[in-house]
């Protein structure tokens, strides 16, 4: 068997995680598999990297930023393969130019374009464990690019993809995906199982344990996920087309804090106005959520719609580039006091009611709704940042998620 393991920051954090991910791997090379081994950098790394940048230059540009970040996972990488080393196990780093693994120049959120397998081919076939750095990418440049936050995931996706391979482990810190955040809501419950639409709908709305476009890759490619923690042995969580079991009303509630609304006021109420707003936001490839637009009075009109936290800014500079331009509105107003909550779950396609459930459910705890989006299989509500705690708790507590029930 061919298995592809991603171990995140925490799983890598020092010298012991380190020993401990490297005997895990040995294990399974012991098995007689083919292993392939993914990580992120080591726990804080990161966060370090982009001090040092700031407190050198501020405005750095995306692509010294990414020079920069990627030699976190060179280092994680480079350390594991001494580790297993150091245990007998024959082992190998690669960074993505030594893989070659090709992705769009879009800096700090490339996006990957195909991988070159015959380096890695080579050396399973010398029979050594291969370990590759996440996160990263070269442009057709030959530049370093990075894949945006959760960009190991999608590096391991991408790459048992590639491979072809048998399995792909996402080891994190939590045991597998849960009905809500264990640390938010203390009866959240473990799921054996859940479909890659429910968990892309909870990855989109915060849940941090795999990120969006990992999923969306493993969808496309029919890649099986298992989300397992890399401190224990207990049994993960699988992510694939189907489930087996009777579909849940309600698979699981999330939140997201990284997000900020944006209100445009006076707009003219005329056609072409809202494609004028997002198409601008576009062009700087920011994206839009939750959208609402009033009714027009007076030959005027709002719009207010949802962005992350993090492009907040650059998207509120945009519009008031283009407002006594193309725009032509009074003002802008930015509120990042905000958060989504939201319920997923694939039984709602054929359950009505789910909606006016959870209203009730924050009704109860006296949170108020400022915005509401839906789908086929979720219903996402903008509420104060400040009630995320007490709002997932009630609406997972109305939809009786957690143990015991």
């Amino acid at each position: 068997m061919l298995i592809v393991k991603k171990f995140g920051g925490t799983s890598v954090a020092d010298k012991e995680r380190i020993l401990n991910v490297a005997r895990r791997c040995k294990e399974e090379y012991d098995k007689g598999n083919e292993v392939v081994v993914v990580l992120s950098a080591m726990g804080k790394q990161t966060d370090v990297l982009l001090d040092m940048a700031k407190d050198i230059n501020p405005n750095a540009s995306k692509r010294e930023m990414d020079m920069l970040l990627t030699t976190g996972e060179q280092t994680s990488v480079a350390l594991m393969a001494m580790a297993l080393d150091s245990m007998g196990v024959p082992a190998v780093s690669l960074n993505a130019f030594q893989v070659a693994m090709h992705t769009t120049s879009d800096y700090s959120n490339a996006r990957l374009k195909r991988i070159d397998s015959e380096r890695i081919r080579m050396e399973l076939n010398q029979k050594r464990i291969v370990v590759i750095t996440g996160f990263q990418g070269i442009d057709k440049y030959d530049n370093y690019t990075t894949l945006g936050r959760g960009g190991s995931d999608t590096t391991a996706v991408a790459l048992a993809a590639a491979l072809h391979a048998d399995a792909c482990e996402i080891y994190t810190d939590v045991d597998g995906v849960y009905t809500a955040d264990p640390r938010i809501v203390k009866d959240a419950r473990k799921l054996k199982e859940i479909t890659y639409d429910e968990m892309l709908e909870l990855a989109s709305l915060g849940a941090g344990v795999l990120h969006n476009r990992s999923v969306e890759m493993a969808k496309k490619y029919g890649v099986q996920l298992v989300v397992r923690s890399s401190l224990n042995n207990n049994e993960g969580t699988i992510v694939k087309e189907e489930t087996k079991m009777e579909k849940m009303l309600v698979s699981g509630v999330a939140c997201d804090k990284n997000t900020a609304r944006i209100a445009v006021i006076g707009l003219e109420d005329q056609p072409g106005v809202a494609f004028k707003l997002f198409n601008h936001l576009a062009h700087h490839n920011i994206n839009v959520d939750i959208i609402l637009q009033s009714v027009g009075r007076d030959g005027t009109k709002d719009i207010s719609f949802t962005v992350s936290e993090d492009n907040a800014d650059e998207a509120v500079e945009i519009i008031e580039r283009h407002r006594e331009g193309s725009l032509r509105c009074q003002k802008v107003d930015l509120d990042k006091n905000v958060a989504k909550v939201s319920v997923v779950g694939a039984g709602m396609m054929t359950n009505a009611g789910v909606a006016a459930k959870m209203f009730e459910a924050l009704f109860d705890c006296g949170v108020n709704i400022k915005q509401i989006a839906t789908s086929e299989i979720k219903v996402t509500v903008l509420i104060d940042q400040k009630y995320v705690e007490k709002a997932m708790e009630a609406v997972h507590d109305a939809f009786s998620l957690g143990d015991g029930k």
